[in-house]
């Protein structure tokens, strides 16, 4: 046997997901001008995607501009008068009510110059949301709607024109069964194993054409609640994506350390044979006979088989 320090691994299934993802969407309606990206190519945060025609929009700001300018005039002349209208009082040549109506006045005309530009900075951002840009870095989708048709904004029922998803770093999110979290929760409170709801625990990853978990990375996020319908917890591990061949979907095994570090025994996994379920080695005795030594074994570890009972060092 080869002793030395191992970990035992647990193994989970799960899918990845995009950390990010948006769904781009109308926020005016209007006629579709232009489409300026490639389907299915990377975006950056802020690129253009879409032009909506803007002409009826900045129709709107001109004239949103000029009643701002309207009521910016008729402020001043009310503030003008609300003015001099002390100085009036006090030679009698106005009455108190005249000094009230005019203070009133100039209130109401600034009121409305602040309604006005309120509407000019509404109008400005309708002709902002006639130029669409990616709110994050990712991989495009195809356009949902082509140059030349009347999409719909708002908040309800918006056209969907496209989505974005963002690929480095890439999710993997597993499912964890009850006796397992109890198991690293069990070991965390005696100090053996950090828990994930502290602290990064180490994640290794293979997809389904993939041998060996390649892929190193982290969980960094355990749900606060266990199903009690499927009896297990939702974990996220996080891996980098440099070449971003991995994309949201796709199926995935993660393996997380099922114990702390320990001196484990090893053999061959060949070497182990089965006696109605029960494992089984010939050892060489004394004598040089072999000898049938019943095993309690591990996790494998590459070609490796933990022993947990049965042999010795020196076997």
């Amino acid at each position: 046997p080869v002793v030395k320090k191992v970990i035992d691994w647990d193994e989970f299934t799960g899918r990845l997901a995009s950390p990010e993802s948006v769904d781009i969407r109308a926020r005016v309606s209007g006629y579709l001008e232009e489409v300026h990206f490639k389907e299915g190519t990377e975006v950056k945060a802020g690129d253009l995607l879409v032009t909506i025609d803007p002409r009826p929009y900045e129709a709107a700001v001109q004239r949103a501009q000029a009643d701002v300018a309207s009521a910016r005039s008729r402020a001043e002349l009310a503030k003008t008068e609300a003015e001099n209208a002390g100085p009036l009082l006090k030679s009698q040549a106005i009455s108190s009510e005249e000094n009230v109506r005019r203070l009133k006045a100039a209130a109401e005309a600034n009121s409305a110059l602040k309604a006005a530009e309120a509407l000019l900075k509404a109008a400005e951002l309708d002709l902002e949301f006639t130029r669409i840009r990616s709110p994050i870095t990712g991989r495009i989708s195809d356009a949902r709607v082509t140059k030349g048709n009347l999409v719909t904004g708002g908040t309800k029922d918006a056209t969907l024109l496209t989505t974005v998803v963002s690929l480095d770093p890439i999710y993997c999110f597993i499912e964890c069964d009850e006796r397992s979290v109890l198991k690293y929760r069990t070991m965390h409170k005696e100090g053996t194993r950090k828990s994930a709801l502290f602290s990064l625990i180490p994640a290794q990853m293979e997809l389904a054409n993939q041998t060996g978990f390649p892929h190193q990375g982290s969980i960094d996020f355990v749900d606060n609640v266990l199903n009690p319908t499927t009896g297990s917890i939702r974990a996220r591990a996080v891996f980098e994506n440099k070449d971003r061949l991995m994309a949201p979907g796709f199926f995935a095994r993660v393996r997380i350390p099922g114990s702390g570090e320990y001196d484990g025994m090893l053999i061959l996994d060949q070497a182990i044979g089965d006696d109605q379920g029960r494992s089984f080695v010939w050892v060489v005795g004394a004598d040089n006979k072999a000898i049938y030594r019943p095993i309690v074994i591990g996790p494998l570890m590459e070609r490796m088989r933990v022993v947990r009972e049965g042999l010795k060092a020196d076997d």
